[in-house]
């Protein structure tokens, strides 16, 4: 017998036992979220709590985790040619996409909620996209694109009249059609170019008119997300302008309309996702609002896909969050389990007012474009800077959470099985998409000069807190004294509207959250008694609570 043939002598354990692993986190249900429900009540959306609980037990489901990371690992694939040699520009996509998109248009998440005259359809939509987004945040482009279509559309009342019904079904009906033989449409973007990027007015891509009522583009896009849609709504430069068109895949007579795909961007996350840069020469195109007006009405999809934004980046947090908690909660070190650690515990409180402001905030906006949807014309000028304030706000705070949250899990938490790199790469992203933060402090800026009733709305929202806490009393005084100073203004916006934001929050919980919740965020967002990391929280706050309430 060789000394490789030696039998092993040790009597310990088995080197391979698997001990103090944490186990998956599913078989659960995602809308569980104090918060989450306690806004939907709150928000007008109370009558879709059943349904919302039946997604969050798919959301939560093994099966669903699995779609998620199988639209990630496997890409979508460009094909730009059939066998012949015909241009066909198709995205193709794992199965598992298509389960996850199938889902989210079937409970509503596309454009249902603008066919659904129940009062806080759209909040109930908010709460839904916060939930299933959870799972996979790729999908949700196409999906956000969709809802925020149907408003910018009505802009052309033919168009929209013939689009309508089928951007707003529950239906998902994928591949290149003819539009009005599909039972559902998805709905896509263009709007930035290589030189140009957010500065729209800057396009090169030109539109000429055809004589029959159409029009014919000419250029190349830098950066359109979901190429697979039926229909883009797209910017292009007119003889008076910036203009709106609406570009469909398909033309109604069955051809294919010029939508050249040169390439699909290699991004840092948001992998499931396609996003692409289309070539138009020639391309069929409808007007959109007025000519030269383009800017004004492609705004109202812009809106609502920053809402979306925060929706997204709410979600994100929660994922992130729930990931740490789980954690902590089945995780045993020195002595005893990490969510017990009395350091553990500040930093997974932390996170989890974070969080939890978050969502009080973006199930509030959701509730104002519900209500400025139906006509509430407060509700529409609180809307014009809110929404910009949170879109600034919590899509920034979505790296830093989700970074602290995968610290929590340690080096399980680095690798790509643990889901928490995902999470962590996509972070970023809201906070690009629809406009970075500059673009969002700048257009609260300009509200303020051209929209002064919005500001005084925002504020009228604040009052409704008024003396319920001395911190959040101080800090409006503070803010008013900041947005009376003109001097220097455009240099400071960003502090302006971070401190906006952080106040918009804090009297949205001092109402509405629990004491505890409430006290914890003004300690330390309005006060200032917090460190400059998260799980710095100081003494008093009952950080069992906060975490227990995850």
């Amino acid at each position: 017998m060789s000394l490789l043939d030696t039998p092993a002598t040790g009597t310990g354990p088995d080197t391979h036992e698997v001990t103090n692993q944490v186990p998956p986190l599913v078989g659960h249900d995602v809308a569980v979220d104090a918060a989450l429900l306690a806004g939907l009540e709150r928000e007008g959306a109370g009558w879709s709590a059943d349904e919302l609980h039946r997604l969050g037990r798919l959301a939560g489901s093994e099966e669903a985790q699995r779609w998620g990371d199988e639209a990630n690992r496997v890409e979508p694939r460009l094909r730009t040619h059939d066998r012949y040699g015909h241009r066909v520009d198709e995205v193709e996509f794992h199965p598992s996409w298509h389960a996850l998109m199938d889902t989210a248009v079937s409970a509503g998440l596309a454009g249902a909620a603008w066919a659904d005259e129940r009062p806080g359809a759209h909040v109930a939509r908010a709460a839904g996209s916060y939930t299933w987004g959870q799972v996979e945040a790729g999908h949700g482009c196409p999906i956000s694109m969709t809802y925020a279509v149907v408003p910018a559309l009505r802009a052309a009342p033919e168009l929209a009249a013939q689009y309508e019904p089928l951007l707003t079904s529950r239906t998902y009906d994928p591949g290149l059609r003819t539009p009005s033989g599909k039972q559902g449409l998805l709905a896509g973007m263009g709007m930035t170019e290589k030189q140009g990027g957010s500065d729209v007015r800057a396009n090169t891509t030109t539109a000429t008119p055809a004589g029959d009522g159409t029009w014919r583009l000419r250029g190349h896009k830098w950066f359109t997300s979901a190429p697979m849609c039926d229909l883009f709504l797209v910017l292009a430069q007119t003889p008076a302008g910036v203009t709106c068109f609406l570009v469909p895949r398909i033309l109604p007579d069955g051809t294919r309309n010029t939508f050249r795909i040169q390439r699909l961007k290699d991004k840092l996350g948001n992998r499931s996702n396609a996003s692409s840069e289309p070539e138009f020469d020639g391309t069929v195109a409808w007007l959109v609002g007025e000519e030269g007006r383009g800017v004004r009405a492609i705004i109202e999809m812009v809106s609502m896909t920053r809402l979306d934004c925060v929706i997204g980046s709410a979600s994100g947090m929660r994922a992130a969050l729930s990931q740490a908690v789980h954690h902590a909660r089945h995780r045993s070190a020195f002595g005893g389990l990490l969510v017990d650690k009395p350091l553990m515990q500040n930093v997974l409180a932390d996170l989890s007012v974070e969080s939890e402001a978050a969502t009080t905030l973006m199930l509030r906006l959701a509730g104002a474009v519900d209500r400025a949807a139906r006509g509430d014309v407060e509700e529409q000028a609180f809307k014009r800077v809110a929404v910009a304030v949170g879109k600034y706000w919590v899509c920034k705070r979505q790296p830093a959470l989700v970074a602290e949250a995968l610290e929590c899990l340690g080096g399980n938490g680095y690798v790509e099985e643990s889901g928490m790199p995902r999470l962590y790469r996509e972070a970023p992203l809201n906070s690009i998409w629809e406009g970075s933060g500059n673009v969002q402090a700048l257009d609260v800026l300009r509200a303020m000069v051209k929209e002064p009733a919005s500001v005084e709305a925002f504020f009228v929202e604040l009052d409704r807190a008024r003396g319920a806490d001395p911190r959040l009393d101080d800090a409006v005084v503070g803010l008013k004294a900041g947005l009376a100073d003109l001097e220097d203004i455009e240099s400071r916006a960003r502090r302006l509207v971070e401190r906006m934001a952080l106040v918009l929050q804090g009297s949205l919980l001092v109402r509405n959250a629990p004491q505890q919740v409430a006290d914890a965020f003004c300690a330390t967002r309005l006060a200032g008694d917090w460190g400059h990391a998260f799980g710095t929280l100081p003494r008093g706050v009952d950080t069992r609570f906060l975490v227990d309430r995850v």
